[in-house]
């Protein structure tokens, strides 16, 4: 996704204005282009290829097919450089190679390199790209962006998506591979959208997305944050470590203002420590009804169908009336942080609160969170992956007199510590866990379910839980049990993988949808379904 016209810009300039210093060996004679990338398999001509290291291989060892492509000037690293003149000695004797910029940090030269590439160079306010929003956090992103992006409809703004579901510029939409793209790509995307004339665009911004830099050379003008809880310590190590990187989004080189969810000890800390102006939002009041000062509350809060209805008050006196149609405590949070969130990016209250009566956003739905697959027996699929959103998620599902079965696992090659306390969790929370696989990855899937139920059953025994705890696989298998299993009075919960459509098997990427294999289900056990609509993948 790409403009359609765009406009070409002098290297050497565009180096310049993203401060950029390469090895002046490679400044002379530099092209002019039209665009960057890191994928070798998606460069077009007029290109700059980002030849960067990876993992496993250095993004140089593409550099001929980037060329063939049309390529016209790499940019890499000292150890990249010297794989590119390799190849051009060894293997590619009838190709020109291009210019070689060669700086000592590509990766993150590449996002304010893209940024002054695919805006040609310009920043007049003609061509001004919509208004950004980014929300950081744990959990929560997923709905808050989509609640955000449905509000600013509501209020009457074209809009983008940039999420883990779905990319969406205006009305075209593709299914996402990240959850944060990488830089070329959030550039490339912000272009189109300034080119289609987009007002506004929501985006998820990952931990990831923050480490690895693929938000470099994007200023949100609103950033918010959800939530703070036990996740990716497998690339941070610690929480600290996970706070201090969500942390450099509230900084004034990546953001103008914020909204801070102020519930947990994470929120109240980060919004001590932005350096840009920050509203503090508070929704859960505390044991004590007190809780920390805030500049918006939610209070009143009711049940409203499926969902709640609540009102938003201000430091100031204002009041907003809201509600969500969907189900959990935690999406009253995510409702409440998209509101706020438009608020700080200077939209009146009252018009807020018209686009809330006439078209109420915030029952979207949000393709694999806490979407509805049928209702009796209440029958659902969530992404919740991690220990404080599975226990959020199934707190949230019991019905009066119901009981709650829930489908769960823990991914391969991930943080091995939150397994047994995913376990654990379900026990307490569930009448039947019954333990199955996520995504393995290169790991021995029977070892992560081990693992999990361990966590289970030591609750079970140690706490006198009267939880009923079995281990089925393959996940089709345990959807099918678990259907099996129910009344129309209960309650099945379909946790950790929501949207995905593959399961990775050693390498191997297998067809798997949770929300199909539980429609099959319900269907084959004569339960009825919900019908479909939006994008599922």
């Amino acid at each position: 996704m790409r403009p359609r016209a765009p406009h070409p810009v002098e290297l050497s300039a565009a180096l310049a204005a993203a401060g950029v210093q390469g090895a002046p060996s490679a400044q002379a004679g530099l092209p002019t282009v039209t665009g960057i990338t890191l994928d070798s398999r998606s460069v077009l001509p007029g290109d700059v290829y980002a030849a960067l290291p990876g993992a496993t291989r250095h993004g140089a060892e593409f550099a001929v097919q980037a060329v063939r492509a049309g390529a016209l000037a790499i940019l890499t690293d000292e150890s990249g450089a010297r794989i590119v003149a390799d190849a051009a000695r060894e293997g590619a004797d009838d190709l020109r190679m291009p210019p070689v910029v060669v700086v000592p940090d590509p990766r993150h030269a590449v996002g304010p390199l893209a940024r002054e590439i695919f805006s040609g160079g310009r920043d007049d306010r003609a061509d001004a790209p919509p208004a950004l929003f980014g929300i950081t956090g744990t959990n929560g992103k997923t709905t808050s962006t989509y609640f955000l992006n449905a509000l600013l409809e509501a209020l009457g703004r074209s809009t983008g998506l940039i999420g883990t579901i779905e990319i969406r510029a205006g009305a075209d939409a593709i299914p996402s591979a990240l959850t944060t793209p990488e830089s070329p790509q959030v550039h490339s995307l912000l272009a189109l959208m300034r080119e289609r004339g987009l007002d506004a665009a929501s985006m998820e911004v990952s931990s990831h997305a923050l480490e690895f830099g693929r938000v470099d050379g994007v200023r949100f003008d609103v950033a918010g944050f959800t939530n703070l809880t036990q996740d990716h310590l497998d690339l941070h190590g610690t929480m600290e470590d996970y706070f201090a990187v969500k942390a450099t989004l509230f900084t004034g080189e990546r953001c103008r203002r914020a909204v801070v969810l102020v519930d947990d000890v994470w929120g109240r800390r980060l919004a001590d420590a932005a350096d840009v102006p920050v509203l503090r939002l508070r929704t859960d009041p505390g044991e004590d009804g007190g809780g920390p000062a805030a500049d918006w509350t939610v209070t009143g809060v009711g049940p409203s169908g499926l969902g709640h209805a609540f009102v938003l008050a201000g430091r100031s006196g204002e009041h907003l009336r809201v509600r969500t149609g969907l189900p959990g405590m935690f999406n009253i949070s995510n409702a409440a942080l998209a509101t706020v969130m438009v608020l700080a990016s200077g939209v009146p209250v009252e018009d807020v609160q018209r686009a809330l009566d006439a078209h109420d956003p915030f029952t979207t739905e949000v393709p694999g969170r806490m979407q509805l697959i049928g209702e009796n027996p209440a029958a659902i699929v969530d992404f919740a992956h991690n220990p404080d959103a599975l226990e959020r998620t199934l707190a949230s599902v019991r019905r009066p007199g119901g009981r709650v079965i829930s489908v769960f696992g823990a991914t391969g090659q991930r943080d091995e510590s939150k397994r047994p306390i995913m376990g654990a969790v379900g026990a307490r929370l569930s009448d039947i866990l019954i333990v199955t696989d996520d995504d393995p990855h290169d790991e021995d899937d029977a070892v992560i379910r081990a693992a999990v139920r361990a966590g289970a059953e030591a609750a079970v025994r140690e706490e006198g839980i009267d939880c009923e705890v079995l281990e089925v696989f393959p996940r089709a298998d345990a959807i099918d049990r678990a259907v099996a299993l129910a009344t129309p009075s209960d309650t099945v919960i379909i946790a950790g993988r929501g949207h995905e459509v593959w399961q990775e098997v050693k390498g191997v990427n297998l067809s798997l949808d949770d929300r199909v294999e539980l429609r099959s289900a319900l269907t084959r056990h004569g339960f009825s379904v919900l019908s479909t609509s939006g994008i599922e993948s």
